[in-house]
């Protein structure tokens, strides 16, 4: 399954993900700023906080955005290795396992825990190495078993 996953397509489809949801970001903030400023939203009396709330949901999403923003740069960085048979896991690994009946697969990144992508037909999980389940795979081989949030889970291919 994994062999199918080009790591490099995978960082293209996080980072097109977040590209999206920054203008998302970007034009909500620049409507609740043009909200906070407009003439309709001045206060009517002293308990009138519409101006008010509309500058801090605007000041929020803005900064979510550039938040946004860090994360597809620190992605679109991040040094893509080939992991040989045997290789621990490690960043930027490709990582099959299989538990409780179910066969996942999750992309090693030091930011961006819980993003998704789907490559090659395969859903693709971003996990944190400080994360509880990336704590359990980080430093494992492929058949090794762990136990992370309550799952056993076998390694059964690292990439």
């Amino acid at each position: 399954m994994l062999a199918k996953i080009d790591k490099a397509s995978l960082i293209a489809a996080l980072c097109a993900d977040l590209a999206e949801k920054q203008r998302t970001l970007e034009a909500s903030a620049a409507a609740a700023r043009d909200a906070a400023t407009h003439e309709e939203s001045k206060p009517e009396n002293d308990k009138d906080t519409r101006a008010l709330e509309a500058s801090y949901l605007a000041g929020a999403q803005a900064g979510r955005a550039r938040e946004l923003k860090a994360l597809q740069n620190a992605l679109s960085f991040l040094p893509l290795r080939a992991f040989a048979a045997g290789d621990a896991i490690a960043e930027a690994a490709l990582v099959e396992v299989h538990g409780g009946g179910r066969k996942s697969v999750y992309f090693i990144a030091p930011h961006g825990g819980g993003l998704k992508a789907r490559v090659a037909g395969v859903d693709v999980t971003v996990i944190a190495p400080d994360a509880p389940l990336g704590q359990a795979l980080v430093g494992k081989c492929a058949g090794d078993e762990v136990e992370a949030n309550g799952r056993a889970l076998t390694i059964v291919a690292v990439r």
